[in-house]
């Protein structure tokens, strides 16, 4: 770990919370992820051994508690009330990041893309028992995820679980993303083919209010700004 040799509470912060992984991790703590492997399924690309040596290290810090399961195998993670301190650091970055980055190719994960589709579950909205949902990406053709939409916890699958298919989604990771973000209306997409369902009518219709928009889907980017601040310059009689 860095150390900065410095008293600033920023340069501090960051000896712990600037490492690589480590904001991802709290986020997903933060989104409810409590096991080794929830926590993992939210962080694709993160190896085994990397994340038991930053949740280790958080745990060190006092940012985590870790909690041993009765059977001796496994364990459960929760942030204290440090941790949890840290959703106010997490809301700035994200908001500053819609704000001002762009999104590339490269962001757009699909495993992930799928992953946050599924912390974005209104479980209040979705029918009662378990509906699986089979998610079929254009842009991962060699993969299919499944959603299975039950309470109190939905489920991300890679592979079917055993129930039969209740409702298709054909897409692609930019349009949930463009979805999340709400840079597109579920009406638009399903109008111009980026979103085709599959099932009975009933499942079809309701399908858009299953999902709720994301936290950072309100920040408006600083291109957009930028074109409203000049607008209202040009209106100003003064």
């Amino acid at each position: 770990m860095g150390d900065y040799g410095q008293f600033c509470p920023i340069a501090r912060s960051s000896e712990l919370l600037a490492e690589r992984w480590t904001p991802i991790i709290i986020r997903n703590l933060l989104n409810g992820c409590r096991t080794f492997s929830e926590i993992r399924q939210g962080a694709p690309g993160i190896s085994t051994a990397l994340l038991t040596q930053r949740l280790h290290t958080l745990e060190r810090h006092g940012v985590l508690v870790r909690t041993t399961n009765g059977s001796g195998r496994g364990a459960t993670y929760e942030l204290t009330e440090m941790g949890r301190d840290l959703e106010t650091v997490c809301d700035a970055m994200g908001r500053w990041g819609a704000r001002w980055l762009e999104l590339e190719p490269r962001h757009l994960d699909p495993a992930y893309v799928l992953w946050a589709t599924t912390k974005l579950v209104d479980v209040e909205q979705i029918p009662p028992g378990t509906t699986a949902v089979r998610f079929s990406l254009r842009d991962q053709l060699s993969d299919n995820y499944w959603i299975l939409l039950r309470r109190p916890q939905p489920e991300l699958c890679t592979r079917g679980a055993g129930y039969d298919e209740d409702l298709v989604v054909r897409t692609d990771s930019m349009t949930l993303v463009d979805l999340h973000l709400r840079h597109t209306s579920y009406r638009e997409a399903l109008r111009t083919g980026r979103l085709e369902l599959e099932g009975p009518v009933a499942l079809t219709r309701r399908f858009s209010s299953w999902f709720r928009a994301s936290p950072f889907a309100a920040a408006e980017p600083a291109e957009r700004a930028g074109a409203h601040v000049m607008g209202v310059l040009a209106s100003d009689p003064r």
